[in-house]
């Protein structure tokens, strides 16, 4: 149960973002359409993060150094992954530039738990 509760967010969570990445043409129809997309990169990529962090965290008995890491290094991958995935939906193209903006919310998280953990 306990193994439930750490992963299925992180499988619930790639799996709406993968969701949306297969939505073809996807716009908000706003004023600052495209900055509002860029926020919502950030934002997903940070919580992913989060997530895969809280479940690795409590799953697995890992040095400080790799628990830093394998989080990052997921979501970096899903977000390669899900740039990929966008070639094969319509009016959606694979970016270099999104998955360095997903990178952002990925680095944030990072030195946010950095600055937590050195307080």
């Amino acid at each position: 149960m306990k193994l439930i509760k750490l992963w299925l967010p992180v499988l619930l969570w790639a799996g709406l973002i993968f969701y949306f990445s297969g939505i073809p043409g996807l716009k908000t129809g706003l004023e600052y359409d495209f900055i509002l997309r860029k926020i919502a990169h950030v934002t997903e990529y940070f919580v992913l993060t989060l997530l895969l962090y809280r479940a690795i965290k409590e799953t697995f008995k890992l040095s400080a150094v790799k628990l830093f890491i394998y989080p990052a290094l997921l979501s970096f991958l899903y977000a390669m992954s899900d740039e990929l995935h966008q070639l094969f939906i319509a009016q959606r193209k694979c970016s270099a530039l999104d998955v360095l903006i997903d990178t952002i919310g990925i680095a944030a998280f990072c030195i946010i738990l950095k600055w937590r953990k050195s307080s």
